[in-house]
């Protein structure tokens, strides 16, 4: 293994491993922190934890348990990966967790760079920019969970940690990985332990790939990713491998299962009703009433035989809103989350082996609840998005984070695998 890393959600793992396995290495995502060894035929293992939203003691605990379980397989780099909306709150996550892993590693800096740029996260001055938009003006503003209503990363990150945080800007950037990897040094000197890096496009995150080859860790979104294996290639560390996104074809029928509530999750689901595709929506407020709606949604998607279905908790931010004042956050998103894994069991069973699953804290009660312990990655659907494979099992998931995507990513994703 030459790179571990620490994801905070489940489709922000297979995320950064679609990354990976695009520039040819082998990858495999466990979720949660597994015992017994690694795999042997990866060069990259991703560890899926579900610490973006918890309490920051709890994400602390389980990313230094995956940290330790990765040193024993062997990692020589790591990774701590977070989204690219740098989704956290005031108290966290990713400031506690990211000073935890330096401290665990004897490391005195790193940096932070959510760009991803392909999929129109770019930094600039250190402001995180969704599109044209800064995160701040984005639909990120109305997350249940973690609103974001701070483009200036630097800030939003010194409120989270102990030690300074500093910014690389695109001027220094601009100059490459030499003069790059130098300023990181006079930051350290100067009593900085993070730096948030500029990046406005590909170029950049090859940039800071380079000046990066030397550190113990870094914490980036996926865009990095990607351009982190041709170091490891010119490092001598990898031979990339052509067929790293090969995956076996499985019979079966498929389904969509959507809980995510964000504007592009709302364009696919949209997008879906709109080609008269057959959907069943899940309403929080008839969980609250004792409603089996997980059975009715199995029942009725027994109807359709074995055409593709949709079933979907997708929602207006003002609706979500309201369920949310009614019931409490957690204890909607709970009901909504438990219910649809719910059905990715009972379609499992019934014989559905293609699987999309659209939000992160979907994804992670889906693979909860279908035991889910390692997956190979496949083949990208969209930016972000991979096709992957349960260890030992012919079932395809296609984890979605909620913002990923484009409008007709539902449909494109099961074509892709028929």
């Amino acid at each position: 293994m030459i790179l571990g890393v620490i994801a905070d959600d489940f489709t922000g793992a297979t995320d950064v491993a679609s990354m990976l396995v695009r520039a040819g290495m082998r990858t495999v995502q466990v979720i949660g922190v597994p015992e017994g060894p690694p795999p042997e035929d990866a060069d990259a293992v991703v560890v899926a934890l579900k610490s973006r939203t918890c309490p920051a003691p709890q994400a602390v605990r389980d990313s230094l348990q995956a940290l330790r379980w990765l040193q024993a397989g062997g990692a020589r780099r790591f990774y701590f990966k977070y989204c690219s909306t740098f989704d956290s709150t005031a108290q966290g996550n990713i400031g506690p967790v990211a000073e935890a892993l330096l401290d665990a590693l004897g490391s005195d800096f790193t940096i932070a760079c959510p760009a991803f740029p392909e999929n129109g996260r770019t930094v600039f001055r250190g402001h995180l920019f969704v599109g044209d938009q800064l995160l701040s003006d984005s639909g990120m503003r109305e997350h249940p969970l973690t609103p974001m209503t701070d483009a200036n990363l630097v800030r939003v990150l010194q409120a989270q940690c102990r030690g300074r945080v500093a910014l690389a800007g695109h001027p220094v950037v601009a100059r490459g990985p030499q003069a790059l990897r130098a300023h990181f040094d006079a930051l350290r000197a100067a009593g900085a332990r993070f730096a948030v890096v500029d990046a406005i496009d590909d170029a950049a995150l090859r940039t800071l790939a380079g000046a990066c080859a030397e550190l113990p860790l870094v914490t980036a979104g996926s865009g990095l990713a990607l351009a982190l294996p041709a170091v490891y290639e010119a490092q001598g560390l990898l031979r990339p491998d052509a067929q790293a996104a090969r995956l076996p074809a499985v019979g079966g029928s498929a389904g969509v299962l959507s809980g995510s509530c964000s504007s592009a999750t709302r364009e696919q689901v949209a997008h879906w009703l709109a080609q008269g595709r057959p959907a069943y929506r899940v309403q929080a407020r008839a969980l609250a009433a004792g409603e089996d709606v997980a059975a009715q949604a199995l029942d009725w998607s027994a109807a359709q035989g074995e055409t593709p279905v949709l079933v979907y908790a997708t929602a207006a931010p003002e609706e979500v809103r309201a369920v949310q004042a009614e019931l409490g956050a957690q204890a909607a998103g709970q009901l909504v989350e438990d219910c649809l894994a719910r059905v990715a069991a009972g379609w499992v069973q019934r014989g559905v082996r293609r699987l999309v699953v659209a939000g992160g804290e979907t994804s992670g009660a889906v693979v909860q609840q279908l035991s889910v312990q390692r997956l190979r990655i496949g083949p990208m659907i969209d930016p972000g998005v991979p096709w992957t494979q349960v260890a030992g099992r012919p079932l395809l998931l296609a984890l979605k984070s909620g913002n990923f995507g484009t409008p007709d990513f539902f449909a494109k994703a099961l074509a892709q695998v028929q």
